[in-house]
């Protein structure tokens, strides 16, 4: 479902995205070319700033927001996913957040008031928040980062997680086309 936010703002779709029928976009949201967005995905642009403005969440091109994933932003405040980055199901993006290119964020992870850096991996059920990770970090599953965190004691992504997320991202998009070919199906 696109729908608006109280503000009038209406979600805008680059015409060779897919967005599952059971999703639901609202607001001030830009999907660039070739994302895919599973079903049950919320991605919700509608709290105002101080200001009575609205920075909007924009997804970058090639990128997959999977099932269940959660974007929002606290007063307004912008959240930019990158282009070729795959959030991995259930996830929650929760803003002021930007993800960088070429990330893979996995499953139930949540990301809040921080910045990811290209090529890094945030592992299943991690929380990142109140931090940047710097690009091509790799953060385990189930750990907590935040500004207290000693970021050089974390590992860089290694060859094999870099070709596991890049594969992600290669399926998301071919699921891109078949969808669309079928939308009219559903």
């Amino acid at each position: 479902m696109i729908r608006p936010n109280p503000n009038g703002d209406r979600p805008r779709v680059h015409p060779g995205a897919f967005v599952d029928p059971t999703a639901i976009l609202c607001g001030s949201v830009i999907v660039q070319e070739n994302v895919f967005i599973g079903p049950y995905a919320v991605i919700r642009a509608d709290e105002l700033n101080d200001t009575g403005g609205m920075e909007p969440i924009v997804i970058g091109a090639h990128s997959n927001i999977q099932d269940g994933v959660v974007i929002h932003s606290k007063s307004g405040a912008a959240v930019t996913i990158g282009e070729r980055t795959s959030i991995a199901h259930r996830a929650i993006v929760h803003g002021p957040c930007r993800v960088g290119d070429g990330v893979f964020i996995g499953f139930n992870s949540v990301l809040f008031n921080c910045v990811i850096g290209e090529r890094a991996v945030v592992r299943h059920n991690a929380v990142v928040d109140g931090v940047e990770l710097p690009a091509g970090f790799y953060v385990p599953s189930t750990e907590r980062i935040g500004a207290a965190t000693d970021l050089e004691a974390l590992a860089r992504v290694s060859v094999q997680d870099s070709a596991f997320s890049e594969d992600v991202a290669r399926t998301n998009n071919s699921l891109v086309e078949g969808y669309k070919r079928i939308q009219n199906e559903f």
